[in-house]
């Protein structure tokens, strides 16, 4: 049959859609795009915020209009945590964030049977990892390696937890396996992805983490680039960092997740580390890394956040001197202990958001001010403007260069500029 899919949320929900769509294949399926008719349709859902639930109810009624007699199915996240909402949509299937490959088995039943069907379980007592095919079905160039499922911060605006379960991590040496057929596939680079990856390892045995990972990942990627993703500020210590820049492949970009700027406003969110502790992080990577990118994400108008502390926040975002942020409102997740507290009136949230984004914009540009005149390694992805390549250095900053056919290539090209936003660069004759 001819099977759409639509994915909503973080990079687990689309590394895992993508697996589901080499499961499809592999069963002798059709793939076809979402905008096309399509004899099923699946939508990925994510419930990170209320806006989210909302996005993915609008795609499930999407599907219901473009065919009525198509069979619509919804996983994920919003599934999972609003299993009572999910069913009075009139999908055919409701599954939730556990095993994708008995969803797939009941989707193909669905479309026989024309009768409703169930795939729910209790994410609180998952205890196993859903081993999935790694990659995807883009073109060659960048893939995702999915090593962890699972949260037990429980932070108190995030719902997560309780839509994905505790910590399940892929054994190591399944992770080994899956880095060289990715290599073999023709992939540049790996993502190591997963809900919290920080926390990869407390599950198995012989007290392995995310560190011991990456070395074994790293030594069977070859020349194959290995990239982070988020990381708990803890994650970041001597050792880690000692053991970390003998990786020659390791992307030297860290996106640590801050939140916020100020301990009082940390403790109500029910973040585990303050912002010395924070900066501690800030200060290794700096000290062992030449000129690493450090990312973050940033919360405003957290409930309860005076103006003071969102002073507190400026000047710690700034004494960081971050190379990007991602800056987002409050947005009230029901269920959390944080819909429960004293909201900040959406004009200051959103006014907060557009001063703090300002400074990141500030920061941002200075990080790609210092890369002039670098040397870097550059995995051209797509066509840029006319005659030009972009790609991505290490550092993860967008860089284009003049240039044809350079997709999945790495080249090594001098940055002579930027456009305020990305590296502008030449190719360095090779």
């Amino acid at each position: 049959m001819r099977v759409a899919i639509y994915t909503l949320g973080c990079k687990v929900n689309q590394y895992e859609t993508q697996a589901m769509e080499q499961e499809l294949l592999r069963r002798g399926h059709e793939l076809v795009d979402f905008e096309s008719a399509a004899d099923a349709y699946i939508v990925n859902t994510c419930s990170v915020t209320a806006v989210s639930d909302k996005k993915s109810r609008q795609m499930i009624r999407r599907c219901k209009k473009m065919n009525p007699d198509a069979v619509v199915a919804a996983c994920g996240c919003y599934v999972q945590t609003h299993a009572k909402e999910a069913a009075g949509l009139e999908l055919d299937l409701i599954a939730g964030t556990g095993d994708r490959m008995a969803f797939l088995d009941l989707l193909e039943q669905a479309a026989q049977e024309h009768q409703p069907l169930t795939l729910l379980d209790d994410a609180l007592r998952r205890r196993t990892f859903e081993v999935l095919p790694a990659g995807g079905m883009a073109s060659r160039t960048r893939a995702m390696l999915k090593v962890e499922d699972g949260c037990v911060n429980f932070c108190t605006y995030c719902i997560i937890p309780f839509a994905r379960g505790p910590v399940r991590s892929l054994p190591l040496e399944i992770a080994v396996e899956q880095t060289a057929e990715l290599r073999t596939q023709g992939y540049r680079e790996i993502v190591i992805t997963g809900i919290e990856i920080s926390s990869y390892g407390r599950d198995l045995p012989g007290n392995v983490g995310l560190i011991d990972l990456l070395e074994a990942v790293s030594a069977a990627a070859g020349d194959m680039r290995i990239r982070l993703g988020s990381l708990e500020p803890r994650t970041v210590t001597e050792d880690f960092c000692r053991r970390a820049v003998k990786l020659p492949n390791l992307c030297p970009h860290f996106h640590l997740s801050l939140q916020s700027g100020c301990d009082a406003t940390l403790r109500r969110m029910n973040r585990k580390y303050d912002t010395a502790r924070f900066y501690q992080s800030v200060e290794l990577l700096n000290q062992w890394f030449d000129r690493p990118a450090i990312t973050t994400d940033l919360i405003t108008g957290f409930p309860g956040e005076t103006e003071e502390e969102f002073a507190q926040t400026l000047a710690f975002i700034r004494k960081c001197r971050f190379a990007a942020m991602h800056v987002f409102p409050y947005s009230i997740r029901p269920g959390t202990k944080a819909a429960a507290m004293e909201q900040i009136p959406a004009a200051v949230k959103e006014e907060r958001a557009h001063r703090a984004a300002a400074v990141a914009g500030e920061m941002h540009r200075a990080y790609l001010d210092g890369c002039v005149g670098r040397i870097y390694p550059v995995l051209f992805e797509q066509p840029g403007r006319a005659g030009c390549y972009t790609g991505h250095a290490p550092n993860y900053m967008e860089v284009e260069a003049p240039g044809t056919e350079l997709h999945n290539r790495v080249l090594d090209v001098k940055i002579i500029g930027t456009d305020r936003e990305k590296l502008m660069g030449e190719v360095v004759e090779q």
